[in-house]
């Protein structure tokens, strides 16, 4: 049992220190780019480029929208007395 929880153990470094190297020759090769950013990467504006999607722009209205129906409903059913009951 020992040996095999030593091969395991040595597996995995040796697998980390791949990870680690991949991601030191990632590294050096930004290193040499610095400066050249291509023309398409650069924040262009566009015409219809919303900065939230419609998804989180569909929900964020949904709560706006069903959270006043709501505290109208509320008040309304509560008799109407207002801020000031």
């Amino acid at each position: 049992m020992p040996i095999v929880c030593l091969f395991l153990c040595v597996c995995v470094f040796v697998f980390l220190r791949r990870v680690a190297e991949r991601k030191v020759e990632r590294f050096e090769k930004n290193i040499t780019k610095r400066g050249s950013v291509v023309a398409e990467t650069k924040s262009v504006k566009k015409g219809n480029d919303f900065p939230v999607g419609p998804v989180l722009l569909g929900f964020f209205i949904f709560v706006v929208i069903g959270s006043s129906l709501f505290q109208i409903i509320r008040t309304a059913t509560s008799g109407g007395g207002g801020i000031m009951a």
